[in-house]
């Protein structure tokens, strides 16, 4: 009964924290790249930001613990980083990658903003949306073959 239960719980947590990036990615950036007073463009980027950080800071706690436990419980943690274990493989390193964003976040855009007079919103938007959408596109495979993995069997 446990194991369904965090099966649950994990899925559960990275439609909202993926769905997250992709709601960003699909509909935020493209917005801000049609804007065309940079202050608006930051602030609305800032705010989206800020709020869905806090998410999913919690989202990717709850995916990380779900996930481990379901490793330990399940005795899976033989097939990390071998071929038989890609699924579990992907969604490990995808999650290690968004913990390793979300623990550098302030350092990042501090250094992404810090000079408002040489701000250049294009350049730094259109990196930021490059870059969402390589996040994204690496999500969605450890999505599907962590799906695709778990139902091949």
């Amino acid at each position: 009964m446990l194991i369904p239960l965090l099966a649950a719980l994990h899925v559960a947590t990275v439609v909202l924290w993926i769905g997250g990036v992709g709601f960003v990615t699909v509909i935020i950036f493209p917005l801000i790249a049609r804007m065309t007073n940079s202050f608006e463009a930051v602030m609305l980027f800032q705010g989206v930001e800020h709020r869905f950080a806090r998410h999913a800071k919690i989202y990717v706690a709850l995916t990380g613990i779900t996930g481990f436990l379901l490793l330990y419980f399940t005795r899976l943690w033989y097939l990390m980083f071998t071929w038989k274990g890609l699924g579990i493989t992907l969604m490990f390193i995808a999650w290690l990658f968004y913990l390793l964003v979300l623990i550098f976040e302030k350092r990042i855009f501090k250094k992404l903003f810090s000079s408002p007079e040489k701000f250049d919103q294009k350049k730094v938007f259109a990196i930021l949306g490059i870059f969402h959408w390589v996040v994204l596109g690496i999500s969605m495979l450890a999505v599907f073959v962590g799906v695709w993995w778990a139902h091949a069997g």
